[in-house]
């Protein structure tokens, strides 16, 4: 089944941005829109090593917004993980788990941190499913890529567990497998609900838009999952943008 409950607030917040331009002088409506912006200026190649985690936490289109606003985190990416069939697709997912993928500097942020939204995020103590979310597809793993990784997990779990007492967290720590990408229309589902966001961005083709740090952070700001800072620093930008006409928003 599909995830419930993506919809409203991305609408609710581009009704928000719609009514703001309308109320701007008419010089902010004219903004001029590339066709097409090279994403080397967003992504520029990092001189050390990024380093990737995976985790579970139920609808992948959420869980993707959650990790992308991070300062830190580079790419996000949804896709099937955990299970044993192969090639998995959104229709057919075998015994895989929707999962994300998150890249990140690891000088920025740390395991641990991404741990901690982990727990944040969601009900670790619900079993098949997640809110409105029902099936195995939903569960919540995290999936470790070593020793150490599977190490700092155990840690955090067995806190989580102090914390809630009385219920268990029913949270599986699991070796890291194949993690299979999603289709393209999965991957910033948040953004791709905004098409004002999506022309302030220059209307990447999707290869890039996939790939694109700004992308990311832009899709937890569309599900309104960002940190309040980080929420009003972008409300800052796109406002600024408005006021000045300025093409196009390349980073935030």
């Amino acid at each position: 089944m599909a995830c419930a409950g993506s919809h409203s607030s991305s609408l609710l917040h581009l009704l928000t941005l719609l009514l703001l331009t309308i109320s701007l002088p008419y010089k902010s409506l004219s903004i001029r829109i590339p066709d097409h912006v090279s994403t080397s200026i967003r992504n520029p190649p990092p001189d050390y090593p990024l380093k990737t985690a995976v985790f579970a936490l139920g609808c992948f289109w959420r869980s993707e917004a959650v990790f992308g606003c991070l300062n830190g985190v580079v790419r996000t990416t949804v896709g099937y993980c955990g299970g044993s069939k192969l090639n998995p697709v959104y229709r057919s997912l075998g015994d895989h788990a929707e999962s994300v993928q998150v890249e990140y500097d690891p000088k920025v942020i740390n395991y641990n941190q991404l741990l901690e939204v982990f727990w944040a995020s969601h009900d670790s103590r619900q079993v098949f499913g997640q809110g409105p979310d029902v099936g195995n597809q939903y569960r919540s793993v995290i999936f470790t890529n070593g020793t150490e990784e599977r190490r700092l997990a155990g840690v955090s779990k067995e806190r989580e567990q102090l914390k809630l007492r009385s219920s268990v967290v029913v949270t599986q720590i699991q070796q890291l497998g194949t993690f299979y990408p999603a289709e393209p229309e999965h991957q910033k589902f948040e953004l791709k609900q905004n098409p004002f966001l999506r022309q302030l961005m220059g209307s990447l083709p999707e290869a890039d838009l996939e790939n694109s740090s700004l992308a990311a952070k832009l899709n937890g700001y569309a599900a309104e999952l960002c940190p309040p800072r980080i929420q009003k620093q972008i409300n800052a930008k796109i406002n600024d943008i408005l006021r000045k006409g300025w093409p196009v928003l390349r980073d935030v």
